[in-house]
Order: structure tokens, then C-alpha cells, then sequence
């Protein structure tokens, strides 16, 4: 099947070069396996299968564990496999990804900024920004997961 859909870094370069700029605004300075791992957590809820097997590649190639991998879609019953810095991020990425549902509750919030504090809060919660832009995306132009077609980023 021919994917009839745009090729969004060619049609609109000038909107995919600012996202590519705010998405490396957004990582700096955080830890790059929490990164991965927020990534991970927005695309699995996203059912973004094209961002979930590019960030759980690029994960592995960072020195991911596979079994820290599989409980990221259950970290709330795995406790032990995740700090309570990446709990916090990934209770964040819930709340802001699914934000339609009852919005980021004061208590989730609380406990990112306790985590991170105001300035490392701020790229974390850019960073879930970034890969729910990411994530609509790749859904609505219907990349096909396996193939990463990343520029540079």
C-alpha cells in the first residue's frame, strides 16, 4: 500500500525545523534515559507506533535495560524498576498527554516540581509538548513504524 498521505518535513519545512529547534530546547539538560522514557510513555498512549519503536530503539542503543523497556506501560505496579524522579515524570506525561480526561491533577503537579524544580519542571514539561506534536504527527501522516526518517535531530 502506497502511503498517499504528506510528507510533513517536506511540505511544511519551516513549522518541522521549529519543532526540530523546541525539541532539542525541550531535552537540554535532562537526564537522556528520562527522556526516553517520557517519549516512550506519551507514544505508547498515543498508540504512536511509529515514535514507540523509534524511541524504544533508540533507548536500547543508550544502554536501556530490556526489562525496564517492557514495564514502562505498567510503571504504576512496577515501582521498583523506576526512581521516584522518573515515577514523578512519567505520572506528569499521563496527566499532560491525556490532559483531556481530567486535565494535570494539583497533586501530580506537586509532585513533579518537587522532583525537578521550576527550571528542570519547565524542559520536562516541553519535552511532553514536543513528543505529543511528535506522536500526532507521525499519526496523522501515517508513518509507518521500522522506518525512522529522522533529519538530524
Amino acid at each position: 500500500m502506497t502511503n498517499s498521505r504528506i510528507n510533513f518535513a517536506k511540505t511544511a519545512p519551516k513549522a518541522f525545523k521549529a519543532l526540530i529547534g523546541f525539541d532539542a530546547a525541550a531535552r537540554a539538560g535532562l537526564d537522556p534515559a528520562l527522556v526516553e522514557l517520557v517519549q516512550i510513555r506519551a507514544s505508547q498512549l498515543n498508540r504512536c507506533a511509529y515514535c514507540l519503536h523509534m524511541h524504544t530503539s533508540d533507548a536500547r542503543k543508550a544502554g536501556e535495560s530490556e526489562e525496564r523497556l517492557h514495564m514502562v506501560a505498567v510503571w504504576h505496579e512496577a515501582g521498583r524498576f523506576f526512581s521516584e524522579k522518573e515515577r514523578a515524570a512519567l505520572a506528569l506525561t499521563e496527566a499532560v498527554t491525556l490532559v483531556s480526561e481530567g486535565g494535570v491533577p494539583d497533586d501530580v503537579y506537586a509532585r513533579a516540581l518537587e522532583e525537578f524544580g521550576e527550571a528542570e519542571l519547565a524542559q520536562l514539561l516541553a519535552l511532553i509538548f514536543t513528543i505529543n506534536t511528535w506522536n500526532r504527527i507521525a499519526i496523522a501522516t501515517a508513518k509507518v513504524p521500522g522506518t525512522d526518517e529522522r533529519v538530524t535531530r
